[in-house]
């Protein structure tokens, strides 16, 4: 008898303003090989993510080997990402990569506490893919309304991650409805690509406007 693979996690679209805040994580068995979730405090959980934004500076902070940190920015904050040896196809992106360019990024939440207990979150990237405005601005709008979605649901009964987010945060989801429409308002007044030009698409850019993530949300 044949068995199915196993099919990966969702990669949820969340805003830098609201994925940074998502420092609480959890498993959902006790397998050690469980998958980790970020907790949005839109009350969704995050196994992966997927976000487009403009690369504005990477840097090599490894010491014995490779090690990419590169700043990607969206309407609503920044992102950071971390790519070496684990994730080479990332890695070597982040590498030939010239910024500022925008990019499309699949990958997991990490969290980090610091020595004075502050949690710091970035993305472990699966894929980084340069895309253009379009591209960028299709990610916008369509996260916009995924975020509003959430908020809209927070207070139904049977949301079960939203009654997580009220026990673990103390955020107004309300602040990322805020940031999601002030997205969509840039969007509508902007003049379309900040960048000296298009950023150039290349052969791995997403064709067609298709999803780099790869599995759409439902």
């Amino acid at each position: 008898m044949s068995q199915s693979a196993p099919t990966r996690e969702v990669a949820r679209r969340v805003f830098a303003s609201e994925f940074n805040d998502a420092g609480f994580t959890f498993t959902e068995s006790d397998d050690e090989r469980a998958p980790v979730y970020a907790l949005l405090p839109t009350g969704e959980s995050s196994n992966r993510v997927f976000f487009v934004g403009t690369l504005t500076e990477k840097e090599d902070v490894g010491e014995d080997a490779e090690y990419w940190r590169g700043r990607i920015v969206d309407p609503t904050g920044t992102f950071f990402v971390y790519a070496g040896q684990y994730q080479p196809e990332a890695a070597s992106k982040l590498r030939d990569l010239e910024p500022p360019a925008y990019v499309a990024v699949v990958g997991k939440p990490r969290t980090y506490e610091t020595d004075d207990g502050t949690v710091r979150v970035s993305v472990r990237p699966e894929s980084i893919t340069e895309v253009d405005a379009d591209t960028r601005d299709r990610w916008v709008a369509e996260t916009a309304k995924r975020t509003i979605e959430r908020v809209a649901a927070f207070d139904d009964e049977g949301n079960e991650y939203a009654r997580m987010a009220r026990e673990e945060y103390d955020l107004d989801p309300e602040t990322y409805k805020a940031a999601a429409l002030s997205a969509l308002e840039d969007l509508d007044e902007g003049d379309g690509d900040e960048l000296a030009g298009d950023a150039p698409a290349g052969d791995d850019a997403a064709p067609g406007g298709s999803d780099p993530a790869g599995r759409p949300e439902p």
